[in-house]
């Protein structure tokens, strides 16, 4: 279907809505590179017209991928629940961001409206936001979730500990957990992206993981961010699991590309649900996404990035996750250029996932080939605890010495949750400060606090090696 308007004294023609979509995105090197994006400004304030008077339900009958041949179409229009869509079925997108920033969308409201949201949607209504519009309606979005804390709760931003070591040596791995508790962090979940994919390796660190959360009766999870596929082995073999991860794009094709179909997920949430490790729910699975990974894959199919990483986010809501984050700067420059963009495109990810209903964190992150540095990272990081971000990650030094990529470190969660007020887990905050880690007020204690769970690591940590 063609679409028209006139901007300027000067005609506009977009061949579908796939154009209009990927011409009013802001401007980023992806689209760019997959010739997609706007070729000027002009034209993308006329998509933006154009999409600002379409009907919020042309989603639901104009698919961007063909219903036919993509899976991650049929979840989303299979599974659209109609009746939480009512309410705001009769607006257009530019109504429907009037209405998002007005006092009707309270929290409650936005709860309820998830399920009637197709991604498309938000991602159609989020090009039409400014920064602090975005910042402002994901921070009525309250999703809370539950494994051996619980996670989301207003007033909260938790951490995931990322113990990377470039040989997965135990050792190495026990000092940056040790290092990351001592500051607070840990209450998302303590999680390592291993350098191998060896079974005994990811056994290791299953176990170890495992006996350390037991040992020190922390409340929180473990999860080695392995294929999928290896988890389900770990599984099989009796090893303790407490959540299952994997990459998940908004195409068939990207999926494939990542070894996973909607299917295999559903066998290893299943398989996780049914040992029954969570002490105060069960949810299991944990996603990582990323803009460009689509693109990456040759798995666009002419949708604009931002569009296919929101359709990621329809693929993860099927399965009910403790824990989703964008891992926003990690593709690299190729994706988005720099600062500016990383940061927009972290904000639209995370507006996009709340509005969905998802428990959306961040990988508030670049690599060193970006025209992006640490400054970038803090506005993104203050943007979004503003914005209600769930998680964000925590590495020692916020430099990754296995991934090689630059991330935000124990002291950067520190820094917000003083500027900010936010508070760890509630469970995990009682812990911290059993052990003497934080007072009452969620302040770190003067050096030589906490020093009876620094004596039990070292002891653990000697052992383990």
């Amino acid at each position: 279907m063609l679409y028209h308007t006139t901007l300027g004294g000067q005609g506009f023609q977009f061949a579908d809505l796939r154009q209009v979509m990927a011409c009013a995105s802001p401007e980023r090197s992806g689209d760019t590179l997959a010739g997609l994006g706007a070729s000027s400004a002009l034209q993308r304030m006329a998509a933006r017209y154009v999409l600002a008077d379409l009907p919020l339900k042309v989603f639901l009958s104009e698919a961007l991928i063909p219903y036919e041949s993509d899976n991650v179409t049929r979840l989303i229009l299979d599974g659209h629940n109609a009746a939480a869509f009512a309410p705001v079925a009769h607006l257009t997108v530019g109504d429907f961001r009037n209405w998002l920033l007005g006092k009707s969308a309270t929290p409650s409201v936005l709860a309820a409206l998830a399920p009637g949201l197709t991604p498309e949607m938000v991602a159609a209504v989020s090009k039409l936001m400014r920064n602090q519009d975005l910042v402002l309606v994901a921070r009525k979005c309250s999703v809370v979730t539950r494994f051996r804390n619980t996670l989301g709760l207003p007033g909260r931003m938790a951490v995931r500990l990322q113990p990377n070591h470039p040989t997965d040596d135990l050792r190495g791995v026990a000092a940056s957990v040790l290092d990351g508790l001592m500051m607070g962090a840990g209450d998302a979940v303590i999680g390592i992206n291993p350098a191998s994919d060896s079974q005994a390796t990811l056994e290791r660190l299953c176990r170890m993981f495992d006996e350390l959360i037991a040992r020190f009766a922390i409340p929180t999870q473990a999860c080695v961010l392995t294929h999928v596929t290896n988890t389900l082995k770990l599984m099989e073999n009796g090893v303790p699991v407490d959540l299952v991860f994997q990459s998940i794009g908004g195409t068939e094709i990207t999926n494939l590309a990542f070894g996973v179909t909607p299917e295999l997920l559903s066998e290893a949430m299943e398989g996780a649900r049914a040992q029954q490790r969570g002490t105060v729910g069960q949810q299991v699975m944990y996603f990582e996404t990323g803009q460009g990974s689509a693109l990456s894959a040759n798995g666009h199919g002419g949708v604009d990035q931002q569009t296919c990483e929101a359709r990621a986010y329809g693929l993860a809501r099927r399965y009910e996750p403790l824990l989703v984050n964008t891992v926003v700067g990690f593709i690299g420059p190729e994706y988005l250029y720099d600062g500016k963009q990383i940061i927009r495109a972290g904000l639209e990810d995370h507006f996009c996932g709340k509005l969905l209903g998802l428990p959306m964190g961040c990988d508030i992150c670049y690599t060193n080939h970006a025209e992006a540095d640490q400054d970038d990272m803090d506005t993104l990081s203050l943007l979004l605890a503003n914005a209600g971000l769930n998680f964000l990650i925590g590495v020692p030094g916020a430099d990754d010495i296995m991934l090689n990529y630059q991330s935000t470190s124990f002291h950067d969660a520190l820094v917000l949750r003083e500027i900010t007020g936010l508070r760890p887990a509630p469970e995990f905050e009682a812990w911290l400060q059993q052990q003497k880690i934080t007072d009452p007020a969620g302040h770190l204690l003067d050096q030589g606090a906490g020093q009876q769970l620094i004596s039990g690591l070292q002891a653990f940590t000697d052992a383990t090696a």
